[in-house]
């Protein structure tokens, strides 16, 4: 149960200086409308063509949402922060930002382990492709990645709000996430510290580490390819994943293996921007919009909007 004194937080954002706040908010404003557009864009293409209506779309689908609620639970409020003197959020707000957050992350990385396997099988048994990645498989890898980014997203929002923050009351950060939460803290944050260094160990670095098995096991069959064009494109598509990929778990197992005291925000801060806005955004580019079938999906809803 909760006895915080603290009844809202100060969220600092990105910068104190005033000459950069209009910069910063012009910024984030154009990166999060690239983002919410483009995965909303994915959203409806997908769902509007039965064609586009097997695993590897779904799942597709499944990330676009993630991305949305991502961003969507960051950066609205950090927007309105930038370009107002209105920088409190309540405690309600704070744990339900928390929430989402916490569970978007969970969601991506167990997201991104599925995507790996969903083409390492069709790649690597093209001819049971259909038979292994049937109804009943996605429906049970998508109920996998909610399951555990509900369970982690829960367990970690009810581990803070079980602490007492007693002031002072000032994320130095641009959202409510764990590590400055965990910082201002009057209570012990041990058994906190312990749940985010397993949480960190199984998602981040297990899921990482699956990836790119399932990759290893791509490019090997890649190599089979006789012709050198076949080659070049299965190269550019797999190296262009692994970037997306490195570049989301990186900074989320730095951000989050470290204990409270060890902490630096001014840095962390920039750490924190390739999770929380630079994959949401290049997600669609990189696994969607190059892709043929997606293409033509989203050519089908434009000529449905012009009509």
């Amino acid at each position: 149960m909760n006895h915080s004194v603290v009844t809202e937080f100060i969220i600092l954002g990105l910068t104190k200086k005033p000459e950069l706040q209009g910069i910063i908010f012009l910024f984030f404003l154009i990166i999060y409308l690239v983002a919410f557009l483009s995965n909303m864009l994915i959203i409806i293409a997908i769902i509007s063509n039965n064609t586009l209506h097997t695993p590897m779309y779904i799942f597709l689908l499944t990330l676009a949402v993630v991305d949305i609620i991502c961003t969507t639970s960051i950066i609205p409020k950090m927007l309105g922060t930038t370009l107002t003197s209105e920088n409190t959020i309540s405690y309600a707000g704070c744990m339900s930002q928390l929430f989402f957050f916490t569970w978007s992350l969970g969601a991506e990385m167990v997201l991104f382990t599925t995507k790996a396997y969903d083409r390492y099988v069709a790649i690597c048994f093209p001819l049971h492709y259909s038979t292994i990645m049937n109804h009943h498989m996605c429906v049970a890898l998508l109920s996998m990645v909610m399951a555990i980014a509900v369970t982690n997203s829960w367990v970690h929002t009810a581990l803070i709000m079980r602490l007492t923050f007693c002031g002072p009351n000032t994320i130095d950060h641009f959202f409510c996430e764990m590590p400055p939460l965990l910082a201002l803290s009057c209570s012990p944050v041990r058994i906190n510290e312990v749940m985010v260094y397993v949480a960190d160990i199984t998602l981040a670095i297990g899921d990482f580490i699956l990836t790119c098995i399932s990759y290893g096991f791509i490019i090997v069959a890649i190599l089979r390819i006789r012709t050198v064009e076949g080659k070049r494109k299965a190269f550019s598509t797999c190296s262009s994943h692994l970037t997306v990929v490195t570049l989301y778990y990186s900074p989320v197992i730095y951000t989050y293996i470290r204990p409270a005291s060890s902490y630096t925000f001014e840095r962390d801060k920039v750490v924190a921007a390739p999770y929380t806005l630079v994959t949401p955004t290049l997600n669609p580019m990189v696994y969607s919009f190059q892709n043929r079938e997606m293409q033509e999906g989203i050519r089908k809803v434009f000529a449905f909007l012009k009509h």
